[in-house]
């Protein structure tokens, strides 16, 4: 009796142990895998514009909190005197690259998506229109598939897509139930239709293109090419041709009759426009933006809802730049920044009808930008090489997308090299793209 006495003791001091250890390690196992700790939250979806700490767990948005402990983190970055915001989608960008041909947006016009996004702050972009019904398959699996970048797109109502002149031009290539047929193919991927460069007197790409939005209920984008004021007014375009929830691109080029020549402000086509809930989008390009046009309309309380960068081997390297030189440019004609903030991630997330990204939810995805206002003395320059000077300037310290740093300007996320290894240097993986995976990589 006394040794079965014992061997149940036993067995219950075992299982106590067990208990206690496995509640031990529960205890010290950090419940985020990443905290951005002190930063200034800017998330326009959720009304925030305070200091907050945001924890990140398994690729998602855990909590966002005044105050949420270090310890109950693997990593925590300190990014006190920063702005922390949603991951910023550009909506407008020409990335259908590697095909070979020449001048051609579905082609050596484009640029690879991945080298000009996580250094702005950029986690998602909207291809706008290079590639149509006939080739955008090649298209996703020679870049969208490929890119670490959210890369979705909008399709070109021209069947071959945007290569030129003698293909945006045939209306012949412009099938409304064919792009309608291949967007509803890939409705994760595909988001809108595109009609850009036309140069004829006739509605037939608008009207084709919005054949397809309607068919696959997305909303167009129109790069209105040259309007013709006798035959396809702007005016008509936006109170009668297109649908509430479409967009007008190229906002402040100055091509299109879309000032007020009296005013300066916006024109008539613009307020009705408008008022019918069509949204207007920055697309600066390499010669979409003037000065004349911006200033006075955003005074006169005309400012973008979305701002996007139009990039392309014409524009990266111009005035536009990028992303954020473009909200630069909004800032310096003061436009506060945390509207220019909302112009990048839950505006563009709204037109774009994906509105999982674009905002710091609990339980959404984990796109992340983390940035530092610098002030001091910048000039912005436009299609005409005009200056504005402007006082403030965004630069991106980290990026981070489904919950890992992918981008790091200054190594904040980083431990100095002479520091030993912190508890959970061996998990650095759940948080970061930069650390060794293996105990071979880190010889």
């Amino acid at each position: 009796m006394n040794m079965i006495v014992r061997d149940i003791l036993s067995r219950c001091c075992i299982t106590l142990a067990l208990a206690a250890g496995v509640n031990a390690f529960a205890q010290q196992a950090p419940m985020y895998d990443l905290l951005l700790h002190g930063g200034h939250v800017l998330d326009d979806k959720n009304h925030i514009d305070s200091v907050m700490d945001v924890a990140i767990k398994d690729g998602k948005i855990a909590r966002v909190a005044a105050h949420i402990p270090s310890s109950e983190a693997l990593k925590t970055v300190e990014v006190k005197g920063l702005y922390v915001t949603p991951g910023l989608i550009d909506i407008h960008v020409h990335v259908y690259a590697g095909t070979g041909e020449r001048n051609s947006y579905a082609g050596d016009n484009s640029v690879p998506p991945d080298g000009f996004t996580f250094r702005v702050g950029v986690t998602a972009v909207v291809d706008a229109g290079c590639s149509g019904w006939r080739n955008f398959e090649d298209f996703k699996n020679r870049i969208i598939d490929r890119s670490k970048t959210r890369v979705f797109a909008m399709l070109n109502i021209v069947g071959a897509g945007m290569r030129g002149g003698k293909y945006e031009q045939n209306t012949a290539d412009m099938d409304g139930e064919a792009t309608a047929a291949m967007a509803l193919k890939y409705p994760q991927t595909i988001v809108g239709i595109k009609t850009a460069h036309f140069e004829g007197p006739e509605w037939t790409p608008v009207e084709q293109a919005v054949i397809a939005g309607t068919k696959a209920n997305i909303p167009v984008m129109v790069d209105f090419g040259v309007d013709h004021p006798a035959t396809r007014p702007l005016y008509d375009l936006l109170t009668k041709k297109l649908r509430p929830g479409d967009i007008y691109t190229h906002m402040y080029s100055g091509l299109r009759h879309e000032q007020d020549p009296t005013t300066l402000g916006p024109s008539k086509a613009f307020i009705e426009g408008r008022k019918r809930g069509i949204y207007f989008d920055v697309g600066q390009g390499g010669g979409s933006f003037k000065w004349s046009l911006a200033v006075p309309m955003i005074k006169a309380g005309f400012i973008p809802g979305s701002i996007s960068t139009d990039l392309h081997i014409g524009s990266m390297n111009g005035a536009m730049k990028d992303e954020l030189n473009v909200a630069d440019k909004i800032m310096a004609v003061n436009v506060p920044l945390k509207e220019v903030v909302a112009e990048m991630t839950s505006h563009p997330a709204h037109e774009i009808r994906h509105e999982e990204l674009g905002n710091l939810s609990e339980g959404s995805i984990a796109d992340v930008a983390v940035l530092r206002l610098e002030n001091g003395n910048f000039g912005f320059t436009d299609m005409v090489n005009k200056r504005l000077d402007g006082k403030q300037k965004l630069i991106c310290e980290l990026t981070i997308k489904d919950g890992k740093v992918v981008y790091d300007l200054n190594g904040i996320s980083a431990d100095l090299w002479t520091a030993p290894p912190g508890p959970h240097a061996a998990e650095a993986s759940r948080w970061t793209t930069f650390a060794p995976h293996t105990p071979e990589a880190q010889h």
